[in-house]
């Protein structure tokens, strides 16, 4: 007669966190002021505020942005924050910089807000292989959060992990 398999994953006390269980959907928009300069070089205040008053800015409803310029040029800062006003009414989230660092702003506000008590005390793994576009400092701030509250806390999949960390007695 067979033995019966048991999983023990599953029955264990091991609890799993997916960053990307949290992902927010949306399209991430990469919006470039360079366009808006003359001869993508020069910002001229009354050209550029021109562009920022007769630009469609609902296009970017639901969306997160990230507002760059990709030419080296010299920008005031007031010129980003002009157009992060309009963006703001419409778009989930703006920040000023490349993607990463969009990504980077998305997932530390949601780990902020999360609740950590369901893993006060246990064994913990922080899943790895994703798909979505998690950047490396969102698994610092997940591991900020955790580390006060969990037993231990290891990177990877049950079958494989890496072990990151585990409280003193």
């Amino acid at each position: 007669m067979a033995e019966e398999i048991i999983n023990r994953v599953a029955n264990s006390k091991l609890k799993t966190f997916d960053l990307e269980e949290i992902y927010p959907e949306g399209e991430r928009v990469l919006f470039d002021v360079k366009d808006w300069l003359f001869e993508e070089l020069i910002l001229k205040e009354t050209d550029f505020r021109a562009s920022v008053k007769n630009h469609d800015w609902s296009q970017y409803k639901n969306t997160f942005v990230a507002v760059n310029c990709s030419v080296d040029a010299i920008i005031p800062s007031w010129a980003f924050m002009l157009i992060a006003a309009e963006l703001t009414p419409f778009a989930n989230k703006v920040v000023i910089g490349n993607l990463e660092i969009l990504e980077t702003a998305i997932y530390q506000e949601l780990i902020s807000f999360l609740d950590f008590k369901e893993y006060a005390n246990a064994p913990v793994i922080i899943k790895g292989c994703a798909e979505k576009p998690i950047p490396n400092s969102a698994y610092a701030f997940l591991i900020e959060k955790l580390q006060p509250v969990v037993k231990s806390i290891m990177f990877g999949e049950a079958c494989s992990t890496v072990p990151l960390y585990k409280s003193k007695k």
